[in-house]
């Protein structure tokens, strides 16, 4: 059912937007895999550009980027066009988006997370970068923990969010618990201290 779901998400998409021009309030957009990859820091200047903040590993112009996603309810992504931007440093972009032209649009917009479709995820996220752990299934001691939705960096350690159907878990990712990583298969093995885990299924 979710394939079908998509499917027809993809048709809808090829079907009613053009570039440049966008229906954003007649479509809305449920699909299976997006990622988050930052936020909407700050407008900048009077004609409703904005700076985007990444963790995307490199800086970046995101050529060849027509569209990012703002996730409206829990699921549900509303598709932004992109009309220009400009590099500002390693881990922000300057950003136009289509619709968006005063400083008074460009703020309804800011501490708003981005996220990409995992095709364009997979084109702009660095393979070495934190953020690129995004979708892998960690595996603890033979046994399938979850998804990774969320990279959050820590100074001596990365925690792996994984969202099971009524908990969010936190996984440390460091050299003592990270025993191995399987690239082609979006596998990260780990050896957590016993009782980790059972903290949140006792929760």
């Amino acid at each position: 059912m979710v394939k079908i779901i998509s499917a027809l998400i993809a048709l809808f998409y090829n079907c009613f937007f053009t570039r440049g021009k966008l229906f954003r309030d007649t479509f809305v957009f449920i699909m299976q895999e997006y990622f988050k990859v930052g936020k909407l820091a700050a407008t900048f200047g009077v004609d409703g550009q904005l700076v985007f903040e990444h963790s995307l590993g490199k800086k970046s112009r995101l050529n060849g980027l027509e569209a990012f996603f703002i996730e409206e309810k829990k699921d549900i992504f509303i598709p932004y066009f992109i009309v220009s931007t400009k590099i500002k440093n390693d881990k922000e972009t300057y950003i136009t988006i289509d619709g968006i032209r005063s400083k008074e649009d460009a703020r309804v917009l800011v501490k708003k997370e981005v996220w990409l479709a995992e095709k364009d995820f997979k084109k702009f996220a660095v393979d070495t970068s934190p953020i690129s752990l995004l979708g892998f299934t960690i595996i603890n001691k033979e046994i399938e923990v979850g998804q990774v939705t969320e990279v959050i960096e820590q100074p001596h350690q990365l925690i792996c969010v994984v969202k099971t159907e009524d908990k969010e878990m936190f996984i440390p990712i460091h050299k003592e618990s990270l025993e191995k990583m399987d690239k082609k298969k979006r596998r990260l093995y780990v050896n957590l201290p016993d009782g980790l885990l059972e903290i949140y299924k006792d929760a």
